[in-house]
């Protein structure tokens, strides 16, 4: 614990010692480009501003996914300007007679400024999209089984497929389906419609018509067909 606060103090030292040098180097600058009283205090404090607000929108749109050209390029912009400064007052600039584009370049730096600092504090965030719900777990359970089936209603069953292809292509399914145990009174009620099936058309019972006239789901052909 005492190691970690130790690094902490001393990042926070440095800091603050980078960053009242960089203040100084900008304040003596944009004195010596012809910004005096508290304009030149005003220069330092709008590059620091314009540096942070781009180093932090540039995080966002990274942590975001989404690319930061912009945030990158104003954070580029304020930090040659901050690192500039630097160098000027290093002995390399003769602060008693600065050049006229040092000049230009002090005096249109606040509109410089404004653009990108409105720039980056108006331009929308990227919106977080919600991640996709989770698909609903379906219910594996076989169909439920009606205890009692009406027996109004009877109306002559649908005559089956005569075609021999057709009916042996209905029989395999029939057979490798697997069937559902019926309740003894639906078990009746199947035999029941087709004996009167059988009686109405001398032919046997197709167990889809039969299911269908039951009202059961198609997966209960095979059951039907089970007790014909």
């Amino acid at each position: 614990m005492r190691a970690h606060l130790a690094r902490v103090d001393a990042v926070i030292i440095q800091a603050f010692i980078a960053g009242a040098l960089s203040f100084s180097h900008l304040h003596d600058l944009a004195e010596a480009a012809g910004q005096g009283g508290w304009k030149a205090w005003a220069y330092p404090v709008s590059v620091d501003l314009l540096l942070v607000a781009a180093w932090r929108r540039m995080r966002e749109q990274q942590r975001a996914g989404h690319s930061a050209g912009g945030p990158r390029l104003w954070f580029l912009v304020a930090l040659a300007a901050s690192l500039g400064a630097n160098v000027a007052t290093a002995g390399l600039l003769d602060l008693d007679d600065v050049p006229a584009s040092l000049r230009v370049v002090v005096a249109g730096w606040p509109a410089v400024a404004f653009f990108g600092g409105t720039l980056l504090a108006h331009t929308p965030r990227t919106p977080q999209v919600p991640a996709p719900p989770a698909a609903p777990e379906t219910d594996t359970e076989p169909p439920s089984v009606p205890a009692e089936v009406d027996g109004h209603h009877r109306d002559a069953l649908p005559v089956p497929s005569t075609d021999p292809a057709v009916e042996e292509r209905a029989g395999v399914a029939l057979v490798s389906a697997a069937a559902v145990p019926l309740p003894p009174a639906l078990v009746d009620r199947v035999q029941v419609l087709a004996e009167e099936h059988r009686a109405t058309t001398g032919r046997p019972a197709d167990p889809d018509a039969v299911r269908a006239r039951l009202g059961l789901p198609p997966s209960m052909t095979p059951s039907v067909a089970a007790h014909l």
